[in-house]
């Protein structure tokens, strides 16, 4: 029969990852998940600004129902908040709970569950603020006449310099793409539209 979380003591499993100002050394973490009874410990180098870390996954991918994942502070499992909700899901996907340390939160629990669950709200309320303030400013720019989104990198006169260095030869697109700042499929795209126009413009006067 399977094991279950009602059946067996949980397991615990530590994850600890160093930043800048740990001086590099997971020692302060490893002794406190050590002593919170952890049987393994994954130890991680790579940044917390990413979800995708090797350890992190490693660690996952070994997950069985019933097994905790501890760690010494929420910032040692990510420093985005969005991120740290993707990894929490793909914990309890795996049927597996989360403790940290120092903020005393376990979803093993009723408390811990509610705690995470107010974390996840306030994640998504902002995002929708954030869509909403997007929104309204794109329909301010519309109604000011203005266009959403980045401005041009270039204006028309410097993209006629490129097209016409380009095309008459006195120019490479990698020179052009060095001397603007701009990547070279940028201006074979600002070189084709220039072709295109010039030919548009032939078949027109003849």
């Amino acid at each position: 029969m399977k094991e279950t979380q009602m059946t067996r003591e949980p397991y615990l499993i530590g994850y600890a990852r160093v930043s800048k100002g740990d001086d590099q050394s997971n020692a302060a973490q490893r002794r406190a998940l050590d002593a919170a009874g952890c049987k393994r410990v994954f130890e991680e180098t790579a940044s917390g600004g990413r979800w995708d870390r090797p350890k992190l996954l490693e660690m996952i991918g070994q997950l069985r129902d019933g097994d905790v994942v501890v760690v010494w502070k929420l910032d040692r499992l990510s420093r985005s908040l969005k991120d740290m909700l993707h990894i929490m899901e793909r914990i309890e996907l795996a049927g597996a709970g989360f403790r940290s340390l120092t903020e005393a939160i376990d979803t093993t629990t009723a408390a811990g569950r509610m705690m995470m669950q107010m974390v996840g709200s306030f994640a998504e309320f902002e995002r929708a603020m954030i869509r909403e303030r997007t929104s309204a400013g794109l329909a301010q720019a519309r109604a000011e006449g203005r266009i959403g989104g980045r401005r041009p990198k270039l204006g028309d006169k410097q993209r006629r310099e490129i097209a016409e260095s380009v095309t008459s030869g006195r120019k490479s697109g990698a020179e052009m793409a060095r001397l603007y700042g701009v990547s070279e499929p940028t201006v074979s795209r600002i070189v084709a539209a220039h072709r295109q126009q010039f030919s548009q413009q032939q078949r027109e006067q003849a």
